[in-house]
């Protein structure tokens, strides 16, 4: 398959698997771990795992953690392209999860939201077919203009083009005008919330005079595809949820993987939630090692 280039935060997640509720200002016992994380780095991971060519796109800090996030994502078939900065300190995030497997996130995008339109080789769209953004960088204001400016980039040399909102609490006045013309929208229901003011699939259509299609997940409601033909949903893979961190990214990397590669709506839908269904199986944001 042809290049995939990912533009997205990469970071460390501290995930802190808790039960009960977290008790203020005393002690809550937990169990931690520490891995590669971030949006970006996160799907660059798993479109590896599903047999993709990803090349990765962010700023990191010129630290330990900048360091390990690179070696770690080498590791596992993903090239890196970043851009290392002087200053700024690598992305971390904790992350509590309950006992359901539900997380909620503390983010500190560090480098990442020094993301500039210079940090994206323009080399590296030669060799792609396809650029995927993180809406994470569209979501800051520092980084926004770099946003535009890769999208703008790829648009220019021919590349499909997709975009996942990733946090409905950040998505901003003018955000629809930011991804006019993207290919493929990713969003989950509360992000086509935010959007359409619908948690319904059918109404993702009033999206279509902005983008190509829109490719909405719904956690264990699956997942549909709706464009100017209609919509199509499937079923979310029957599993325990163990941690649904980076389950949408595992999704957006089996979709794309699958739809890159000329597979149908539907079979693209399903290899998205199957990969999604992994992810939330197992502590972490990324595929296992093993």
């Amino acid at each position: 398959m042809s290049g995939i280039v990912v533009v997205g935060d990469a970071g460390l997640d501290v995930v802190a698997r808790h039960d009960g509720p977290i008790v203020h200002g005393g002690d809550s016992r937990a169990r931690v771990t520490i891995e590669p994380g971030g949006a970006g780095a996160n799907t660059a991971v798993w479109l590896a795992a599903c047999g993709a060519n990803p090349v990765l796109v962010t700023r990191v800090g010129a630290d330990s953690s900048g360091r390990q996030v690179h070696a770690e994502l080498t590791s596992r078939g993903v090239r890196c392209a970043f851009a290392v900065d002087p200053d700024a300190a690598t992305c971390c995030v904790v992350v509590l999860v309950d006992e359901t497997g539900q997380r909620s996130m503390l983010p500190d995008r560090g480098a990442n939201a020094r993301f500039s339109p210079a940090d994206l080789d323009p080399g590296l769209l030669r060799d792609a077919r396809h650029l995927h953004l993180s809406g994470y960088v569209l979501l800051d204001a520092s980084s926004r203009p770099a946003g535009l400016a890769v999208l703008a980039a790829a648009r220019a040399a021919g590349l499909t083009t997709s975009v996942d909102p990733q946090s409905a609490a950040l998505i901003y006045d003018g955000f629809l005008d930011d991804v006019r013309g993207v290919d493929v929208l990713l969003p989950n229901t509360e992000e086509l919330v935010a959007l359409t003011g619908s948690a319904e699939p059918a109404s993702a259509a009033a999206l279509l005079d902005v983008v190509g299609a829109v490719v909405l997940t719904a956690g264990a409601g699956g997942a549909s595809w709706v464009d100017g033909d209609g919509v199509v949903s499937v079923p979310a893979e029957p599993g325990e949820c163990v941690d649904s961190t980076g389950a949408g990214d595992a999704f957006d990397a089996g979709f794309l993987a699958a739809w890159l590669a000329g597979a149908g709506r539907r079979d693209s839908l399903l290899a998205g939630v199957r990969a999604a269904g992994r992810a939330i199986a197992a502590v972490g944001a990324q595929p296992s090692m093993t």
